[in-house]
């Protein structure tokens, strides 16, 4: 009987790796990127078909089909973030090393200003329900808060802590991670005051975001290999699951319930939502290593992760790349 028990045991978990589900993303194009310099976040705009690409001093801009480098928009300072907001003719971006965002206009991609902001802007998004557009600045352990008709600063935002990533549910609430700390901070965005401060332990080294609105949950990439499922009315870690190694980047697909956390290490993890409070590790990608950043296309579900090869700490010279995962 025991014999049997264990062979049943050993066919079951066969079968069950056999049935394992597979999310079908690979690499299927690269685009080349003329230039050099490093890079941070890049930006779908789906309606318009572009692809906004960090990328050193300034953004490159590409058709997001084809890889055809359209235009570009300069003297972006150590650009890291890059945000369109829907239905807008302008966009704009963070540069962290001149403290300021570029405001431009979205056909021609034509600077029409620069905004101050706080110090070292990084992460940036767009806020639905007051129309704003939020600058999150490390150093300056804030947010700043831009009109985004007309780029006038509306505020700033005291958070306490150095900010990365955040998400807005469109209800006036808006979500950032506190990156060494470890927390995420839940701000209103209309009165532009912090209304929660939430743990995220075991998660440590807190970095990428998404939100699902719908369901209430946030999506948060830790450096310390988990991604945490977070609870946006209560702020309770509901759950963490297994992720790869230096995680920058982390986009939810409310159509097909993946959560993909792209990791510096050369892979994305691949996590779907069996339901609101129960998630499953689908697989890993393999894509290369340095591509930390990714971006998703809602109308395709194609993501885009940057990436360059590197001699010792050294980018190599024309080697930028996108690459895009697919099915």
């Amino acid at each position: 009987m025991k014999r049997l028990c264990v062979s049943l045991a050993l066919l079951l978990g066969a079968f069950l790796a056999a049935a394992a589900p597979e999310s079908g993303y690979k690499i299927i194009k690269k685009f080349p990127v003329p230039g050099d310099g490093g890079w941070d976040y890049l930006t779908v705009e789906p309606q318009a078909r572009r692809l906004y690409v960090s990328h050193g001093t300034e953004v490159n801009v590409l058709n997001v089909d084809t890889g055809e480098v359209v235009g570009k928009i300069p003297d972006t300072k150590g650009v890291h973030g890059i945000v369109i907001p829907p239905g807008s003719d302008r966009g704009y971006t963070t540069n962290g090393q001149a403290n300021t965002s570029t405001m431009f206009d979205v056909k021609t991609l034509k600077v029409l200003g620069e905004v101050k902001t706080g110090k070292k802007p990084d992460a940036v998004l767009y806020d639905p329900a007051t129309k704003r557009v939020f600058t999150f600045n490390g150093d300056g352990e804030s947010a700043t808060a831009i009109d985004a008709a007309t780029g006038e600063v509306a505020g700033t935002v005291e958070l306490g802590g150095g900010p990365e990533a955040g998400v807005a549910d469109g209800k006036g609430n808006v979500f950032v991670n506190l990156e060494e700390k470890a927390e995420v901070v839940k701000f209103d965005s209309r009165k532009l005051t912090v209304t929660a401060h939430w743990p995220l332990a075991p998660c440590k080294t807190a970095v990428g975001m998404a939100m699902d609105r719908k369901n209430g949950r946030l999506f948060v990439g830790c450096r310390s290999k988990v991604m945490a499922v977070v609870d946006a009315e209560t702020g309770k870690v509901i759950t963490t699951l297994p992720i790869g190694g230096g995680v920058d980047g982390t986009v939810f697909d409310r159509s097909s319930g993946l959560i993909f956390n792209s990791n510096g290490e050369g892979n994305v993890t691949v996590i779907h939502q069996d339901s609101p409070d129960t998630y499953s590790v689908v697989e890993t990608v393999q894509t290369q290593p340095g591509a930390k950043t990714i971006a998703l296309d809602p109308k395709t579900h194609q993501l885009y992760l940057s990436v360059a090869e590197r001699e010792g700490k050294t980018i190599k010279p024309g080697t930028f790349t996108i690459l895009v995962l697919g099915k």
